[in-house]
């Protein structure tokens, strides 16, 4: 069995969206110090990193993410390679690669290729899903969408006070799980087990997660 980590690493250094703080973490006691034990203290968005969104962060009165159906991010998944897309995920794009069936679904782009999940530096021009191909996806009957940036949502349409987060809208007032921030520079295409676990937050709006891929896992 091959367990294939494909989070990204979680630090005050960590890619961030623009106009978000970063995590901070400090230690309330350290043994360094003479302390009896080790206590760390995080602060950090419920959207940092790889993260999960629930429905409340666009649908007005949605779940939080504490309400989230575990067996939509655990379970088998199909990794999808898109790494020859330019510019954002359209229709044709997913048509041609024959996605029904496909319950849950990781796409692998040039994010991947360029590998700007573990980059410090946050890039505007990255790979995301256009509302056409979200609107696909939906009708082929995916349920959990995976990425491998920080959103699935493309920049010009993301910027907070402007946007339209047309993608985002139609996929959570879908159904459909959101699994952001994934981490798949050294995944190879093809089928896997997902386990993919965000903190029970009660009455948040998205959590980070730590997600995993297995291969030859016999159930």
């Amino acid at each position: 069995m091959e367990i294939i980590d494909i989070t990204a690493p979680f630090s005050p250094e960590m890619l961030s969206w623009p106009g978000q703080e970063p995590p901070s973490h400090e230690f309330l006691a350290h043994q360094r110090q003479g302390d009896p034990n080790t206590v760390s203290w995080w602060q950090t968005g419920g959207h940092a990193g790889t993260h999960v969104d629930a429905p409340l962060h666009f649908i007005p009165n949605g779940a939080g993410i504490e309400a989230l159906d575990l067996r939509r991010s655990i379970g088998p998944c199909r990794v999808l390679d898109l790494s020859h897309v330019e510019g954002h995920v359209g229709r044709d794009d997913l048509e041609a690669a024959e996605i029904a069936g496909d319950q849950r679904l990781l796409l692998k782009t040039r994010n991947s290729g360029d590998d700007l999940m573990r980059r410090g530096e946050f890039e505007e021009g990255y790979v995301a899903v256009s509302r056409e191909a979200a609107e696909y996806l939906i009708e082929a009957g995916v349920e959990t969408l995976g990425v491998d940036y920080l959103s699935v949502e493309p920049f010009e349409d993301a910027e907070f006070g402007e946007g339209e987060f047309r993608t985002h809208h139609a996929l959570l007032k879908a159904g459909v799980t959101l699994l952001e921030g994934l981490v798949l520079t050294e995944v190879e295409p093809g089928e896997y087990f997902l386990a993919c676990l965000p903190l029970k937050l009660v009455g948040s709006d998205g959590s980070p997660a730590r997600a995993v891929l297995i291969r030859g896992l016999n159930i």
